[in-house]
């Protein structure tokens, strides 16, 4: 069972729907199980603001959920928020603090490129994300496929980034750290490239 969050922040349905179309049994749940068993992956979507989603995950019991599911080395996909909220702290919300699983702060998009160009805030529509092509979540997409973004705050390219992008700076476009993986774009809404991408992470979780 493929466990998709829903805490207030996300488009489940359009999320579900993916998830379905490329194989995986989806059960949308508002407050954690009583238990792990049977569960193969949680799925984490989410738009809106960082301090809003942690409350709200907190509020519900995810928070201890996630850290007990990380301890079993459950996977994990977060999609857009829902990686965002994987740092230490987000720039958006002074304070609160996020998960923790990653090291650092979510960042804001500058106003200006380095070029002193207006940047357009939020970053939304296509762009292409560069891999090198470890990460068996990309299996079958070229280095440059392009993904479907929209956010105003972004991941730093660090240690945990499998997938970068560029708008007016560079930034993760995707993470992984052992079983915790996250998605800056929207797969959902990505056409082919995103069932790809959704598919190769469903057939990695059914083989392990």
């Amino acid at each position: 069972m493929f466990l998709l969050i829903d805490y207030q922040m996300g488009n489940l349905r359009s999320v579900a729907k993916a998830l379905e179309k490329v194989g995986a049994t989806v059960a949308v749940r508002t407050c954690p199980p009583d238990h792990l068993r049977d569960l193969d992956a949680v799925i984490l979507p989410g738009v809106g603001h960082f301090a809003a989603a942690m409350h709200n995950l907190r509020a519900a019991g995810w928070v201890d959920f996630l850290a007990a599911a990380r301890a079993q080395e459950i996977p994990y996909l977060g999609l857009c928020l829902g990686l965002q909220v994987l740092y230490a702290a987000s720039a958006e919300a002074p304070g609160v603090p996020g998960l923790g699983v990653i090291d650092g702060t979510v960042a804001r998009f500058p106003a200006t490129t380095a070029t002193g160009d207006k940047l357009i805030v939020p970053h939304m529509g296509w762009n292409q994300v560069q891999h090198d092509g470890t990460d068996p979540i990309w299996a079958g997409l070229a280095a440059g496929t392009s993904f479907y973004f929209v956010h105003s705050f972004y991941a730093p390219v660090g240690p945990a980034a499998s997938a970068a992008c560029t708008y007016g700076v560079p930034f993760a476009a995707a993470v992984r750290q052992g079983c915790v993986r996250g998605c800056q774009f929207h797969p959902e809404k990505s056409q082919a490239a995103g069932l790809q991408l959704l598919g190769n992470f469903v057939r990695e979780v059914h083989r392990s």
